[in-house]
């Protein structure tokens, strides 16, 4: 199924905030451009190519699979730095992630949602359910072993022109922003490669691609050490915004563009020319990692217990994603549900009284759109009233911190969702 952004699109009027988060102008009010040249906006970007409009950083899996392949002239991909370490967990994390069952940030390291991931996988495949990446379900994914856990690619030159935004903690102020968009390149880079800006580090110890030799040219001097970690602060509230490791004050980024760094080896990235109708939410794509070709599904099943979403076609389990889900002043809605619909971008509308439970008023504010959004870059209306399916400004808190009610995804995660359903998609919401 490829996207069709405005099948469900929705008027600004019919979509109201509750606990989690508004729906409001559809992506057909944001700026839009040519698809096929250099946008000017905060996901402006030169497309990879004329037969994918993801960006110059999209996945070439030809090299890996098919030895005889020539690179493309568009590709900026290095294959002449080899990855002096084995990475086996994220080698498993990125195949994982490719084929639909999201293993969240990441990171190289087994966790609740990598455990997940391979749960799914697994149930998928008629395998033994046990979350490890055992000698069956090694045996299972050998098809993909030919697909490094990381790739060199070159940050484009175009992300310079990007806004990068220092987005204030007061709501009143926040309201006053046109875009609540990354705050620094370092974010952008880390939401790109669905990973954190403290694996990118890791990656890149003294700003160079592990492997490499040398320093980094273009690294600012009074960069942040390359090996060090922060420690993520989780919030349960939907209103929050990133958390610390993936926090880098506006125009203070440890990389720069035209810079040559590894990354975790995002795939299944491609943007089909003429599948997505609006150009802003195309470029959100890109800017994600994400592409047009997903799967349609006809049944999605949240567990609250299991911290899961899972995605069918008939019986068949295609997708598989962690969540964060109600809490107990907002419980998640346990029953079925219709889809009403879906806003790409929307803005987010702050109201006391709703996010307390009618606990609390106060002056109402409504957020601009943007990937620091409290609701992320998409929301998926439920027929259950202010309740919906979001993307988050905090991917490592998924399935961590409670969500105020909804259903919370990482931002690529939630967009990757919102192509593989519609208004005839069914909805189950269990314990």
């Amino acid at each position: 199924m490829s996207f069709k952004p405005h099948t469900l699109a929705l008027a600004a009027s019919l979509l109201a905030l509750s606990a989690c988060g508004s729906g409001g102008a559809d992506s057909a009010d944001q700026p839009q451009t040519d698809a096929t040249s250099t946008a000017q906006n905060d996901y402006g970007y030169e497309t990879y190519g004329d037969d994918n409009l993801a960006d110059t950083m999209a996945s070439n899996d030809e090299r890996y699979m098919n030895a005889s392949a020539t690179d493309s002239a568009n590709d900026t991909q290095s294959a002449d730095i080899p990855d002096p370490e084995d990475r086996p967990i994220m080698q498993a994390q990125v195949v994982l992630d490719r084929i639909g069952f999201g293993p969240g940030v990441i990171d190289g390291k087994m966790g609740m949602s990598t455990e997940n991931a391979l749960n799914g996988f697994q149930e998928a495949n008629d395998l033994d359910v046990t979350g490890e990446l055992d000698d069956a379900t090694r045996e299972a994914l050998a098809e993909w072993e030919r697909i490094p856990a990381t790739r060199v690619v070159t940050i484009p030159a175009s992300w310079s022109d990007a806004e990068y935004t220092d987005i204030p903690e007061e709501t009143e102020a926040q309201a006053e922003l046109e875009r609540m968009g990354y705050k620094s390149l370092d974010e952008r880079l880390a939401e790109r490669f669905h990973t954190t800006v403290d694996v990118l580090k890791q990656l890149n110890p003294n700003g160079r691609p592990a492997g490499a030799s040398g320093s980094a040219s273009g690294t600012p001097s009074g960069s942040p050490s390359a090996t060090g970690n922060s420690t993520p602060t989780p919030t349960p509230s939907a209103s929050s915004t990133r958390t610390a490791s993936n926090d880098t004050s506006s125009g203070e980024s440890y990389f720069t563009p035209g810079q040559q760094i590894r990354v975790p080896n995002i795939g299944g990235d491609r943007i089909a020319p003429g599948s997505i109708e609006d150009t802003s939410w195309q470029q959100t794509l890109a800017s994600l990692g994400v592409g047009s070709d997903q799967p349609e599904v006809d049944r999605i099943v949240v567990s609250k217990a299991g911290k899961t979403l899972k995605a069918y076609q008939g019986e068949k389990l295609v997708a598989l994603f962690t969540v964060s889900s109600g809490s107990s002043q907002f419980p998640l809605p346990l029953g079925e549900w219709d889809i009403v619909g879906e806003a790409y971008n929307p803005p987010y509308s702050y109201d006391p009284e709703v996010l307390s439970g009618g606990e609390e008023d106060g002056e109402t504010f409504q957020l601009p759109p943007g990937p620091n959004s409290p609701v992320g870059v998409v929301w998926i209306d439920l027929s259950k009233e202010h309740y919906g399916i979001h993307g988050t400004p905090d991917p490592e808190t998924i399935g961590r911190a409670q969500s105020s009610g909804c259903v919370r995804l990482t931002n690529w995660d939630a967009a990757r969702l919102a192509g593989m359903v519609s208004q005839s998609t069914e909805v189950i919401f269990e314990a």
